[in-house]
């Protein structure tokens, strides 16, 4: 029978290793995986390359991945927001790498490594300091930029809903990284707020089938990013 339930996040990060490329889900606490980080900084592993919108808020979540040491290259669209400081800080001090990609093409690097494409150009970042040292070419006298492909040995999501078999159904924004995430990582780990009985899910709200999905973890109640933000919480 297959059952991809997982008993706790702890559990369900236990095999990442040190080095690992590992995507988050994101565009906003819709989509943040809080506790699935958490536990990730719990385990201690350094020397992680990070694939996400965003570096994080405050000092929870992502944010606190980075701030213990355990980061060491972020490819991302948004560095710094108004409430991202530990990034910008280990960022000056070189601390910690950084590999800018424009939100969109992010999206298509993901989607692209997840469909099993290699490479894509695109006219966003044409003339700029982004594409300098890559590939253009001009079609019907327009100029590309090439671009590869993402693919990450994790993936940490969060979706609203989840049946033992993995289908995912999401809530709002978590749906922008999510099902493309999981598609291109090896092992897919979801955190959802409640995992159902097999068939309960309208097959046509389910966004991401379970063949992409390794591990299912339900968090009822999972944490607010922005009321921690808020309240100064710091993790752990």
């Amino acid at each position: 029978m297959i059952d991809k339930r997982i008993h706790s996040a702890a559990e369900a990060v236990a095999d990442i290793r040190d080095g690992a490329t590992v995507m988050i889900g994101g565009f906003g606490e819709a989509g943040s995986p809080i506790e699935l980080i958490h536990a990730l900084v719990d385990r201690g592993v350094r020397g992680l390359t990070v694939i996400s919108n965003n570096t994080g808020s405050g000092h929870v979540g992502l944010a606190a991945l980075i701030e213990h040491g355990q980061v060491s290259k972020v490819i991302c669209s948004y560095p710094r927001s108004a409430t991202s400081t530990v990034f910008p800080e280990r960022y000056r001090n070189g601390e910690i790498e950084l590999e800018l990609v424009p939100q969109g093409t992010l999206a298509e690097r993901i989607r692209a490594g997840g469909a099993g494409v290699p490479a894509f150009y695109t006219p966003t970042a044409v003339g700029t300091l982004l594409a300098e040292g890559k590939e253009t070419r001009s079609f019907g006298g327009r100029d590309f930029v090439m671009e590869y492909g993402l693919e990450a040995d994790f993936a940490l999501v969060r979706a609203d809903r989840a049946d033992r078999y993995g289908n995912l159904v999401y809530s709002k924004t978590a749906r922008n990284f999510g099902p493309i995430m999981c598609m291109a990582s090896r092992v897919a780990i979801a955190q959802v707020r409640e995992v159902v009985q097999a068939g309960e899910l309208d097959p046509e709200a389910i966004v991401t089938p379970g063949i992409f999905v390794q591990r299912v973890v339900e968090v009822r109640t999972p944490a607010q990013e922005s009321i921690l933000v808020r309240d100064g919480a710091r993790y752990p």
